[in-house]
């Protein structure tokens, strides 16, 4: 397929600045099988979610992973972490009038003494000085790195909003967004309903931003992240197929991650890096139905829900959602799809 099969007319003001007033404040729009489509609310999807179906939540927590600083021979210079490798080295991208050398000496605000060690292909590994681990300095002195479709600087109320409730493990460097819409109250609504629920871990990385440039798709590299299936998510998975259940992943990040486990035929536990690219034609392994934010046009992940809900129902709710004025990507609205 083409790249041009993934774009679509956006409005810019229906791109998202800020998130709803109250968390689970947005809407919804079900574009589930064999059902016309169905505008709603978020507080709606009890609704759609059956006892004895399955929630995957991906429990990824977002670093505040932008510093700013200089070069100790001068030159301002911004570094955004992508991954923390042990307590005091990390890869970070760099934006700089010129990219540091190895043995550079940067100096961050809040005091923060870095040493660039080498490059590891568009990235830099930093090796932070002190005792502090990077994270810890990161959460102190580190600002919230917001999406490159905001247009603001990142505030104190994102420091809460771009962060799922139920995060856990800090490793991200960009929410998973369908997450943002889950209250305590709605999740207890479905444990009330006996909808079951499991935790994956996708610490999503700058990538996931990456435009794709080659017309034909399947030239497109993907960016790598790491992941984590535990065996407790195989055998929810197991339990609920044996019950006949559904399996809903909240998020594209949980379909990878569960996705990534299932490569080699079925879900097996454990943890490691995937670049896994899902477009039309692929054959799922795991996912049922999906908990999904309004992707970019021409983007990697309208790809994947093209290929999980298909493309021609993906254009139609798209254009569904422009004429209805959905709110669009990270702080927007939600949708629901299914496997055809």
């Amino acid at each position: 397929m083409r790249l041009a099969d993934f774009d679509f007319e956006l409005p810019e003001q229906l791109i998202a600045q800020h998130p709803p007033a109250e968390r689970g404040g947005s809407r919804l729009l079900a574009a589930l099988p064999d059902m016309p489509l169905r505008d709603g609310v978020f507080a709606d999807l009890p609704d759609f979610v059956a006892a004895g179906d399955l929630l995957v939540f991906n429990n990824t927590k977002v670093m505040k992973a932008r510093l700013f600083g200089h070069k100790a021979s001068g030159g301002k210079i911004e570094a955004l972490v992508e991954r923390v490798l042990d307590a005091h080295t990390a890869l970070a991208h760099i934006r700089s009038s010129k990219s540091p050398k190895a043995g550079t000496e940067l100096l961050f605000d809040g005091g923060i003494r870095a040493v660039m060690q080498e490059r590891a292909g568009e990235l830099f590994c930093l090796r932070f000085l002190g005792e502090q681990n990077v994270y810890e300095l990161l959460e102190q002195n580190g600002k919230l790195p917001l999406p490159p479709y905001i247009v603001r600087a990142a505030d104190d109320d994102d420091d809460a909003r771009y962060q799922t409730v139920y995060a856990k493990y800090q490793g991200a460097v960009a929410a998973p967004t369908a997450g943002l819409h889950f209250t305590d109250d709605l999740l207890a609504q479905l444990k009330q309903k006996d909808v079951n629920m499991a935790e994956v871990t996708l610490h999503v990385g700058a990538g996931t931003f990456q435009p794709v440039r080659s017309d034909n798709i399947a030239e497109h590299k993907m960016h790598s992240e790491w992941f984590d299936v535990p065996q407790s998510v195989v055998e929810a998975v197991a339990e609920t197929r044996q019950r006949g259940g559904k399996v809903w992943a909240v998020g594209t990040t949980s379909l990878r991650a569960l996705e990534s486990a299932a490569r080699s035929g079925s879900l097996q536990a454990g943890t490691g890096d995937t670049d896994i690219f899902i477009t039309p034609g692929y054959r799922f392994q795991v996912t049922d139905r999906l908990i999904t934010n309004f992707h970019l046009p021409k983007s990697t992940l309208l790809m994947l829900v093209s290929a999980l809900a298909g493309t021609e129902h993906i254009r139609a709710v798209y254009r569904h959602a422009v004429e209805q004025q959905y709110r669009f990507f990270s702080y927007g609205d939600a949708m629901l799809l299914g496997r055809n």
